[in-house]
């Protein structure tokens, strides 16, 4: 536990409203409603509210009945509310659907090199041997937790097998940080540009590893995960603004302050419970929690985004609009302060 200072009834009211947001947003089976949802799963483990769980199984229900789409890497960041409910309710249905999204991944989903995810926004070859950042969420980090809850080995090398290369590949040993995209065609990074939702996608799955796999020091490519955390934490700590956030180009102090990357960061960091990093922490929480307007929705998140050609094109995307990444991130960082905070009052007792 990190002394980060949050009081926790008004921080399971912020995560209320935002939750509230969030359900109404009409999110389709996709990318963002995986995001959301998983941080709507981490709201309902840091505060026991057992409506979160009723009503993530109400939208499932609803979307089994009028028909799911195809799975693609994207899609199966859905995988992350069916655990959950699975886990919870033992509904077969869930585990079905899981089942069906790992049967993808492992026989049908695009790959290449050393059986690395190829990301895939659509059924069709998008972005040829291209690897993102994105996929760490989307893929691995949920085969990881499938992997676990399974009891099944392959799923979990598979997973660690996803971010030694992602590792590999993206990050700058240099910089530490982490590239957007790279092209195994072309064997570059595109436009190289350290955009800050990427290191989010990094930095929060790689802190989960530990947090989901026991004994996680028994798999050889788990202190690769940890060592590449701890390089990326020490170089994006010094990139904070002056208002707690993190630019959409993380080296590029130009950029907007961009609150999707800024939780995904800040709950990494958390996770990974360096003292150090506490005044980062207790800065971007502030920072955070002053995006969130009165009626749950989150501020300044970056729209969509692809490899884009130049730094221009990450510079003009939009942050006007809610997104459902900026509702889950944060709601992911705010259940984990919640935890933090749990464990500051136990140690009181």
């Amino acid at each position: 536990m990190l002394k980060i200072d949050a009081a926790t009834p008004e921080l399971k009211q912020v995560i209320g409203r935002v939750a509230d947001y969030t359900f109404g947003m009409d999110l389709t089976w996709d990318w963002p409603c995986g995001v959301a949802f998983y941080g709507i799963s981490r709201a309902y483990e840091a505060t026991g509210d057992k409506s979160y769980l009723e009503r993530m199984a109400a939208y499932c229900d609803e979307y089994i009945e009028v028909g799911l789409p195809s799975w693609t890497v994207n899609t199966c960041a859905m995988g992350h509310m069916l655990i959950t409910l699975y886990e919870e309710t033992k509904d077969q249905k869930y585990l079905e659907l899981i089942l069906s999204k790992i049967d993808y991944l492992e026989n049908h989903a695009l790959r290449f090199g050393d059986r690395v995810l190829q990301h895939t926004v659509s059924v069709n070859n998008d972005f040829p041997e291209q690897a993102w950042a994105d996929t760490l969420f989307m893929a691995a980090y949920f085969l990881l937790r499938a992997g676990v809850m399974l009891g099944e080995k392959r799923l979990i090398d598979d997973a660690l097998n996803q971010y030694y290369w992602h590792i590999n590949y993206l990050q700058n040993e240099d910089s530490s940080l982490w590239y957007h995209g790279y092209n195994n065609v072309q064997k570059d990074h595109m436009s190289g540009i350290y955009w800050g939702r990427a290191n989010a996608w990094a930095a929060y799955t790689m802190s989960r590893v530990g947090k989901v796999l026991p004994q996680g020091y028994l798999y050889p490519p788990f202190m690769h995960v940890n060592c590449s955390l701890r390089d990326q934490l020490s170089a994006i700590k010094v990139l904070q603004r002056e208002d707690g956030l993190w630019g959409t180009v993380l080296d590029v102090p130009e950029s907007y302050g961009e609150v999707s990357a800024t939780a995904g960061i800040t709950a990494g960091m958390l996770n990974a419970g360096n003292p150090l990093h506490t005044k980062y922490i207790q800065k971007a929480l502030e920072g955070v929690l002053a995006n969130i307007a009165d009626n749950g929705r989150v501020l300044n998140v970056s729209g969509g985004t692809a490899v884009m050609n130049d730094l221009e094109g990450y510079l003009k995307v939009p942050k006007r609009w809610a997104e459902g990444w900026g509702q889950g991130l944060v709601l992911a960082l705010l259940a984990a302060v919640t935890e933090n905070q749990k464990l500051i009052k136990q140690g009181e007792v």
